[in-house]
């Protein structure tokens, strides 16, 4: 009994510890949360910060301009940046294009046709509605397959190749002429002026190239003009006495080049090194002062062909005077580049959107003020303008020749 009365009493000492214990713990808190806070059921979730994600805002709209900004033509990137930067600044000076101000993106290309599909998908992310470029046909042509399957408008300042609106993508377009244009011009011209003489044509294997050296052989050849030599370069080497000697046991006296300006430059200096002094015709590519500086005065007296210069327009003036008083030369492209963007700016204005259809709806069938003049664009986004024209190397500078 003794036992059974302490088991007893040991129990209820220890319940009564144990009830003790647990009523001096801190009772717990409840984290509740109020409805709608982050994280609480059903509430949204936060928002992105300030241009997280973000495209252009509602009063801008983003642009672009692609071109060879970097490598061995990277001069004729600087005069499509130099043009898009005048014209977009002279545009937002104006009030802008639908009351919004115009953001110009840039994207280098290196005139090679991978990087101009990055530069191409990397504008339609950053939700450019307008494309100016890009410069080598090479680039243009596959990077106009990213703009038409993104909805981007695409208006290239220089790109020759007849391919890059052959090929029917309603939203592309041009400022510039094509190559089969500018070879029956250089055909006709080397027919009128150089009757019967031995011609060489040469070629640096690339889209614009190629294509340029064909429709000048083509025309050659439909006007009964047999080439001596058809050969190809390599673009980008820097010893082409090879090719020289070749002319040179060719007897050749005339070589037109298709190509760029750089290695044009290099064949015209290295054949007058070698005593061979045929005269060198080439085509847009050499409408730049680079090319006088890889010739020095064995440039003189080359000929090319381009567009008549928008530089010499009156009504272009006051833009070129800009141009001046920056200390900067607008040859070439520049312009080119500077009217692609006036027409999209009227465009849009004409159409009240920067929407793709609407674009396009009006780009053909109206005339649009610009640097070149009054332009405006045919069923396949070609333009009405005025067609080539030669102009002559002497002195370090080119204008229109006299032959």
């Amino acid at each position: 009994m003794r036992n059974l009365i302490i088991g007893v009493v040991v129990v209820i000492v220890a319940a009564l510890a144990i009830f003790f214990y647990v009523s001096r713990q801190p009772a717990p808190v409840e984290q509740a949360q109020a409805p709608g806070a982050p994280g609480a059921p059903g509430a949204p979730a936060p928002a992105p910060a300030e241009g997280a994600g973000a495209g252009a805002g509602e009063d801008t709209i983003v642009i672009g301009v692609a071109g060879p900004i970097t490598g061995p033509i990277a001069k004729f990137g600087e005069q499509m940046l130099r043009g898009a930067e005048m014209a977009v600044a002279d545009i937002n000076a104006a009030g802008g294009v639908l009351g919004k101000t115009l953001v110009l993106e840039k994207g280098d290309d290196a005139c090679e046709a991978k990087q101009a599909v990055a530069v191409a998908n990397q504008m339609a992310n950053k939700g450019a509605v307008f494309v100016a470029g890009h410069f080598c046909s090479s680039a243009s042509i596959p990077a106009s397959e990213v703009y038409n399957e993104e909805g981007v408008l695409q208006i290239s300042p220089a790109s020759t190749n007849p391919v890059l609106t052959d090929r029917g993508f309603a939203n592309v377009f041009r400022v510039c002429g094509r190559d089969d244009q500018q070879g029956m011009v250089a055909g006709a011209f080397i027919q009128r002026v150089f009757p019967g003489q031995a011609i060489a044509i040469l070629h640096d294997k690339t889209q614009y190239g190629k294509g340029l050296a064909d429709e000048t052989k083509k025309a050659l050849n439909a006007a009964g003009i047999q080439e001596v030599l058809y050969e190809a370069y390599t673009a980008g080497e820097k010893d082409y006495s090879a090719v020289v000697s070749k002319l040179k046991e060719a007897a050749i006296q005339v070589i037109y080049i298709g190509g760029y300006h750089a290695e044009a430059g290099l064949i015209t200096r290295q054949a007058r090194e070698q005593g061979l002094e045929a005269q060198v015709i080439s085509g847009d590519a050499l409408v730049t002062e680079e090319f006088w500086s890889i010739t020095g005065p064995a440039g003189a007296g080359t000929l090319f062909s381009f567009s008549p210069d928008p530089a010499k327009d009156p009504n272009a003036a006051p833009v070129v005077e800009r141009f001046a008083a920056q200390g900067f030369k607008p040859e070439g492209y520049t312009l080119y580049t500077y009217a692609a963007i006036q027409v999209f700016a009227q465009a849009a204005e004409a159409a009240g959107s920067t929407e793709l259809n609407a674009l396009i709806d009006v780009l053909r069938g109206r005339q649009y003020d610009t640097v070149l003049g009054k332009i405006g664009f045919d069923g396949k986004g070609d333009v009405n303008a005025p067609g080539y024209v030669f102009y002559e190397w002497q002195n370090g500078t080119y204008d229109y020749t006299r032959r």
